[in-house]
């Protein structure tokens, strides 16, 4: 067990909400109050109603998730979604507070893009100058595109990723940002990447790629799902006696051939 107060300090210091992508994130305490002693910690990519049963099954002193339980102010979420409204009236009774880690913990050290680079074996880790969330990094060995693709898709365990291979052919050098960052390829390429790594690429920023003749490999959002080891690590490295939960209720889409 260990003071609220303690563990929510370390976790600031390490992820501060300052290095959070201001203009749309919302991080920090979502609903509910921070009991002033914590043992056990619920760990989860998006606190939702599937979630529900889990949550009462284990009944966590404190829920963290990744993407933000209400992504914006509560006034303006609630009244356009009344099935949000619903679900955190209902955690709220439960007195389970939700805490949320977005972008400061992927922009974070240690946090998620270094952990998708370390999981991909990559060496001298590197940011870019003007972009805190993307990790650029070297493979051991060269490999062709496609190799590389199933290599990464393999590794973050998803059954599919697209991939535009109009660019070099070996690649050596990626960049990568986990979850929605398609748009930030121009700085991975002018960065030396020979392919860049994201996700929820929309039609445009495929083409645009794609006649920049570029190599880009569009992965399932869910390979943040890296968070919740990461999280965990770090939570016990505070207090090994900590009990914390992973819960990975997220299936992807089927793919329909």
């Amino acid at each position: 067990m260990i003071e609220s107060k303690t563990l929510l300090n370390k976790l600031a210091k390490k992820f501060p909400k300052r290095i959070a992508k201001s203009y749309h994130d919302y991080v920090g305490l979502m609903t509910g109050k921070v009991p002033q002693k914590i043992n056990k910690i619920l760990l989860c990519l998006d606190c939702d109603w599937e979630l529900l049963p889990y949550i009462k099954e284990i009944k966590p002193d404190i829920i963290i998730s990744h993407h933000p339980f209400i992504y914006g102010t509560r006034a303006k979420v609630f009244k356009f979604d009344s099935s949000k409204k619903e679900l955190c009236e209902t955690i709220d009774k439960m007195g389970i507070p939700v805490y949320s880690y977005h972008t400061n913990f992927d922009a974070g050290d240690g946090g998620m893009n270094d952990a998708l680079s370390n999981a991909l074996g990559l060496l001298n880790i590197r940011k870019p100058e003007n972009e805190m969330m993307m990790r650029i990094g070297e493979l051991p060995n060269e490999m062709d595109a496609i190799t590389f693709a199933n290599f990464a898709r393999k590794t973050f365990n998803v059954d599919y990723s697209l991939l535009i291979n109009k660019g070099k052919k070996q690649i050596k050098t990626v960049g990568i940002i986990g979850g929605a960052g398609s748009r930030d390829w121009r700085l991975a390429k002018k960065e030396g990447c020979d392919i860049y790594i994201s996700g929820d690429a929309p039609h445009y920023v495929r083409r645009d790629i794609s006649n920049d003749k570029y190599n880009y490999l569009d992965m399932p959002h869910e390979i943040e799902k890296i968070f919740m080891p990461t999280m965990k690590k770090l939570l016990l490295s505070y207090d090994k006696n900590l009990d914390v939960v992973i819960i990975d209720h997220e299936q992807l889409p089927k793919v329909i051939q």
